[in-house]
Parts: structure tokens; sequence; C-alpha cells
């Protein structure tokens, strides 16, 4: 095939598109793929006609065969079907930018069923209209002790929609050293102004009493607030009133105190060598008037913010007309209700994947690997299990080390670098994403489920021995 070293060597759109039609696509898209295609192959040839002492080699030779296989690759970019499955090695639980908690298999199954027609917001044995809230409501109340309960969208939703609620036009007060902000830069005191509440911070940025919350009590006080500090850690010369003390005074004023617990622990998680997580049971039973906390960090179900407490708040939350707006869709819904069956049964520990992942014991991770290792023994001899150390995240339990174990990769054993053969494995499939450190490839077992472990060990073996 001839090479193109001109600009006005290359072929017109409709040429191209010529050559594509037999992938049987809209026209329009092949149009786009053409023109990019062209434009992308443009600017090269002018790269190297004004610039050639930086025009890399590595670009090869254009010419009309490559403008057509390049088309291909963009139709193939746009028409990837997402999102990609990813067998999280990370070793980071809660992993944000990779969707945070993977779902129980009957909260998979629950969100399947729910997809097609369902009993949304039909009462099956009246035949009467119904809340679509009602299921997962009637499981908060059981499991939290709560007087009611619903849910909406996520947790920075369920607080905007609280504080729109039962403050809009007055004051809310909190501690200054509960000001924070909750990730993606949203912050608490945007999310009050937006919610038509005022902000009255009170304390310091390391110390708040008690007494600090009653001085600033007014007229136009219409709740206190208690922002749990789940993604940092104050230490040294702290102090923080204790939450009975909080709901002590707003009994005396008759004010609601408004708890956001963010990572929304069910069970104790100092049963797991951690820290012990505030759980929603104890704030509700402290007697406060909401709880607000996340469904899917430390509860393991979808994204959903979950309100439960006193029934006259929540009946006032229900009606108001940001409900709607905030509601959660079908499949939302039938995964948290299949999520909260797991604890309902008294099956969490293992049916929930964040909490079987937190309950792995080191030698059984140290097992796992060796088992990794071994069905990799033919691919040559840069593998080592190592220590290493996994994390919640998601913004949940902050900065505490997991002991775990990893499977470490040294790609130069096979003339690749650490970034070459993370990249294969991000975009190979099954995708495995990793950490690199060291210029090695670490892969940690805690986040890997055991029906993922032999698709890692061919992920591996692939990127190690095929070329590109």
């Amino acid at each position: 095939m001839e090479e193109i070293r001109e600009p006005k060597d290359l072929p017109s759109v409709e040429e191209l598109v010529k050559h594509l039609e037999p992938l049987q696509l809209p026209r329009p898209l092949l149009v786009e793929a053409a023109r990019s295609s062209i434009q992308e192959m443009r600017n090269q040839i002018l790269k190297r006609l004004h610039a050639p002492e930086a025009s890399s080699n590595s670009e090869g030779e254009i010419s009309f065969l490559r403008l057509v296989e390049r088309a291909k690759q963009f139709i193939d970019i746009w028409t990837r079907s997402w999102p990609v499955k990813v067998i999280n090695a990370t070793g980071v639980l809660l992993h944000t930018n990779l969707g945070r908690a993977p779902l129980s298999k009957a909260a998979v199954e629950a969100m399947v069923n729910a997809a097609g027609y369902c009993d949304l917001e039909m009462d099956i044995e009246s035949g009467e209209r119904g809340h679509r809230d009602k299921h997962v409501a009637d499981l908060l109340v059981r499991l939290t002790g709560a007087e009611a309960a619903t849910i909406v969208n996520n947790n920075a939703g369920a607080l905007f929609l609280t504080l729109s609620a039962l403050a809009a036009g007055r004051e809310v007060i909190v501690s200054r050293s509960q000001s924070v902000e909750i990730g993606g830069r949203f912050r608490i005191p945007d999310v009050m102004a937006q919610s038509g509440a005022f902000l009255k911070e009170v304390g310091t940025t390391n110390r708040t009493y008690a007494s600090d919350y009653q001085n600033a009590i007014s007229e136009s006080t219409a709740a206190l607030l208690v922002v749990h500090r789940s993604n940092f850690r104050l230490i040294g010369f702290v102090h923080d009133p204790s939450l009975s003390e909080i709901v002590e005074i707003g009994r005396l004023y008759n004010l609601p105190v408004i708890h956001d617990l963010g990572s929304g622990a069910l069970v104790d998680s100092s049963m797991f060598g951690l820290e012990h997580e505030p759980m929603v049971q104890e704030s509700v039973s402290a007697g406060v008037a909401l709880t607000l906390f996340s469904g899917d960090k430390l509860l393991g179900g979808p994204q959903a913010g979950m309100i439960v407490g006193r029934g006259e708040y929540v009946a006032r939350i229900r009606s108001h007309p940001l409900f709607r707006a905030l509601r959660c869709d079908k499949v939302t819904l039938a995964a948290m209700h299949a999520t909260l069956m797991h604890y309902l049964r008294g099956e969490e520990q293992q049916a929930v994947p964040v909490l079987w992942m937190l309950g792995r014991k080191q030698v059984d991770l140290y097992s796992t690997v060796q088992s990794w290792k071994s069905s990799l023994l033919d691919c040559g001899d840069g593998f080592e299990v190592k220590e290493s150390v996994s994390k919640v995240g998601g913004g949940s339990i902050p900065e505490i080390p997991i002991a775990s174990v990893a499977l470490v990769i040294d790609p130069s054993r096979w003339n690749l670098s650490a970034d070459e053969l993370a990249y294969k494995l991000r975009t190979g499939d099954p995708a495995v994403v990793g950490v690199v450190e060291d210029d090695k490839i670490w892969l940690d077992a805690r986040t890997v489920m055991p029906e993922e472990g032999p698709l890692l060990v061919q992920a591996v073996r692939r990127s190690l021995l095929l070329r590109d």
C-alpha cells in the first residue's frame, strides 16, 4: 500500500466511508470515524513536515489501509459496552473509581428481576398503589430500631433533603471541626446553603464543647447537626462532646439532632480488627431525631442515602417536593432490599462482599496468592508473594491499614515497564487493576473474589506472554 506523505494525498471522507460500509452501522457514525481518522493522520503528516525532529518513528507509515484500521478503532471505542467489569486487585475495598461496594449475588439477581415489570408502587395484596420505598424502609426500621425510614439517591442528597425539609430559612448549628468536605469538592457548608438553611459554626477546629452548642441556640435555630468525620481524623489536643450530650441539649430546647454518619455501618467494625466505626443502631438508640448514612460504603449495597429516625420528621421529609426529585429507581431499591435482607437473616458476613473481604484471614490470603504464583510458574520467575496493606477506602475508617498479601510481579523479566504491564492488565478482558509500586505490579488478594482468581491468573499470563 502506497505511503501517504502529503495532506493533499489523503483520501476523501466518502472514499473512506465506502470501505467502512461492510460494518453495517449508521452512516453518521461511519462518517465521523472517517473524519476522525483522516484528521489524526493529517496532524501526523503536518508534524513530520514542519518538525521532523519531534516526530516519532513509532507512529509508523501512513497509508490508506492504516486510515481504514484507525477508523475502525474509533468505531470500536465508541460502540464498546460500558461499564467494563474490573477485577479489583488494589486492596482498596471501597474503591470510589471502581464503583465502591461490590454487590452480593442476591442483590445483582434482584436488580435483574426489577429490570422488567415489578410491584414497584403496587401493594400486591390489595392491588392498590403503594410507596416505592416501603419494603426498604420496613427493613431499615427492623434493623436499626428507628420509628421510620426512607431512602434517596445518595447521602449528600439525604442531607440536602433533610435540611430543606426541616431547616430552610433557619439556622443549623454544627461544630467547626465537622464542617467538612465530603468528596468530589462537595462541602457541608455548600450543601447547607443550597438547602436554604444557614450554617452556624461553633467551637474551634480542634475543640468543641456541649456548651458551645447551647450558647449558640436562638429563636432562629432549627436543628443541631453532628457530622461524623468518616474520611479523616483529628488527633492530639482535641475534644468533641458526646452524641448523648448533644441529644440532651436538643431535648432541652426541643430541637431535632441530625446525625450524618456517612459510612453507615450496621455491624461492629472492631470484629475485623479495625477501629470501632459508629453504628447506625447506636445513633438511633442515643436518641437523635434523624440518622443519615450511605448505602454503598460499609453497608455494602448500591449507592443510596438512608434516612432513619422519628416518624414525624421522616414524614416531613417524604412530603417535601424534593423527595420525588431525589428518590431511587427500582433497580437500586431492589439491590438495597436484597442487601438488607442479608443482615436480617444474619448472613451478612458471608454474603455481603465488603464484609467478607474485611473478614478474610491472613493465612487464607497467603494460600490464595501462593496458588496464583504456582499457576504462573510456566511464565517465568518474576513473581513474589509479599505482605501488603489494604484499606477500606471510600471515605470510611480513614488511614487504618489492614494487613494483606499480594502477588508482586517484576515486569522487567519480560522486558516490560511497570506502566506498560499495568496498561496491558487494565485494558485486557477481563480488566485487572493493581498498584504500581517500586517499578513492580502489586496484585492484592483481599479485594479479589474467589471466582475471579482464575480469571486474574489468565489475565496476567496473557499480558506477559502475548505481544502487541
